[in-house]
C-alpha cells in the first residue's frame, strides 16, 4: 500500500463509459444504445441474446496508485482489465493513457505501447519452458531489438530485484510456483512499464507462498512506485494491497473507494456482506486517525510511524510499550496519535461484530 496523497497525483489512466458485450451480433450493436439509460441498455442487450460483461465503467487511476478491481467469478473484472489493455476490443467507451485514446490507436501503436509502456502478469505464469530464467526475463527486450549486453544486464537487475540471484541458469520446471511467479514479475518489469496490469497473479499459489508474494509485491511497489491495475477475487488480498478498490458485480462497478472507506460505509448490502469480516484495524491507517501535530509530545514513549501504518501495526507497538505516535512523512511530522484513538478503533470493530 502506497502513501498516495491521491488528489495530488496526476491522472495516468482514464476509463469513461466503458462497455463490453458478448453475443451473436455484438460487433453490430449501435453506439447509440450505449449512450442511453444504463438499465434500458442492459435489458435490450439481454433481450437480443447478448451478455453485458462490462457495464458503463467510469474511473480514473492516478500515477503510482495500486487500483484493485475485485469481484466474484463472472463479475467482469478480468474482462475489464483486458478491455483496458485492448487485449479484447471494448464495445464502446474511452480508455486514455496519459491522454492518448487507446481505443483509436492503430495495431502497430498498440504493439509498441504493450512492448514499452505496459507490463502484464497473469495467473498462469506463461514462462517459456525451453528458456532459462535469464533468457525468460530478457525475452521482451529481445523482442524490442535491444543489444544482448543491454538486455542481459537489465535482466540480471530485475532478477536481483525479485530475489532470484543465483537462479539465472535454472529452467522453469526446476523452480517452485512462487519462484516462477517471481520470474514472471521480473520479465514484466524488464521493459520498465509505466502501467502494470496484474490479473490474479497469485491465485495459483498456496496460501503461505501467496502471502510471501504479496509481501514481495508491496516491497517492489515501495521501490518502484508503478501505476498498477490489480485483479483479484480474494477480499483479504484486495484490502491488503489496494490504495483504492473497485468492487464489481455482474459487469457493473458497485463501489469505488479506499479500503477503510468501503469498510466504514459500504454502498449496499452486497458490499456489506463482502467486507463484514474485514477488521477495521487492518484497513484503517495512521493518516485516518491522526490529529494535526502541534509540536508537543505526549509523556512516555512516542514512536514515529508512517502515514500508511495500519491500526493493527499501532496496536502492536502499544503492546510493546509505546504510549503514542508521531506520524512522519519524508521525515517531517504531519500528525500525532494517542493510545485512546487507536483503542477506539478496536471498540468500533467490536461493535460491528455484534
Amino acid at each position: 500500500m502506497t502513501d498516495l496523497g491521491t488528489t495530488e497525483r496526476p491522472i495516468k489512466l482514464v476509463c469513461r463509459n466503458l462497455w463490453k458485450a458478448y453475443g451473436p451480433q455484438a460487433d453490430r450493436i449501435s453506439d447509440g444504445l450505449f449512450n442511453g439509460d444504463r438499465a434500458s441498455a442492459c435489458d435490450r442487450l439481454r433481450a437480443e441474446g447478448h451478455v453485458p460483461a462490462v457495464i458503463d465503467a467510469n474511473f480514473d487511476i492516478r500515477l503510482g496508485e495500486i487500483f484493485v478491481i475485485m469481484g466474484l467469478s463472472g463479475s467482469g473484472k478480468s474482462t475489464m482489465v483486458r478491455c483496458l489493455s485492448r487485449l479484447i476490443e471494448p464495445s464502446f467507451g474511452q480508455v486514455l493513457l496519459d491522454g492518448e485514446d487507446l481505443l483509436s490507436a492503430s495495431p502497430q501503436r498498440l504493439i509498441d505501447l504493450r512492448r514499452r509502456e505496459m507490463g502484464m502478469v497473469f495467473q498462469h505464469f506463461g514462462l517459456l519452458p525451453h528458456l532459462n530464467v535469464l533468457d525468460n526475463v530478457a525475452f521482451p527486450l529481445k523482442v524490442q531489438g535491444r543489444p544482448a549486453q543491454e538486455r542481459y544486464g537489465r535482466a540480471r537487475e530485475m532478477i536481483a530485484l525479485v530475489g532470484l540471484e543465483g537462479r539465472e541458469q535454472s529452467f522453469p520446471h526446476q523452480l517452485s510456483g512462487g519462484q516462477q511467479q517471481r520470474v514472471g514479475l521480473a520479465r514484466s518489469l524488464a521493459v520498465g512499464p509505466a502501467l502494470w496490469f496484474l490479473d490474479e497473479p497469485f491465485s495459483a499459489l498456496d496460501p503461505l507462498i501467496r502471502r510471501q508474494m504479496q509481501d514481495e509485491f508491496l516491497r517492489l511497489q515501495k521501490m518502484l512506485g508503478k501505476t498498477i491495475v490489480f485483479i483479484t477475487h480474494d477480499m483479504q488480498e484486495a484490502f491488503r494491497l489496494a490504495d483504492r478498490i473497485a468492487i464489481m458485480r455482474q459487469g457493473e462497478i458497485i463501489q469505488i473507494g479506499r479500503p477503510a472507506d468501503i469498510v466504514r460505509a459500504p454502498a449496499d448490502e452486497y458490499v456489506a456482506r463482502f467486507v463484514e469480516d474485514i477488521p477495521l484495524v487492518r484497513v484503517m491507517l495512521a493518516r485516518d486517525i491522526m490529529r494535526p501535530t502541534n509540536g508537543s509530545n505526549s509523556a512516555g514513549r512516542v514512536d514515529a510511524v508512517e502515514p500508511t501504518a495500519t491500526v493493527e501495526d499501532l496496536l502492536a507497538k502499544l503492546a510493546g510499550g509505546s504510549t503514542g505516535f508521531r506520524v512522519t512523512d519524508g521525515g517531517a511530522a504531519v500528525g500525532a496519535i494517542d493510545a485512546a484513538s487507536v483503542l477506539s478503533i478496536v471498540d468500533r470493530d467490536r461493535q460491528r461484530r455484534r
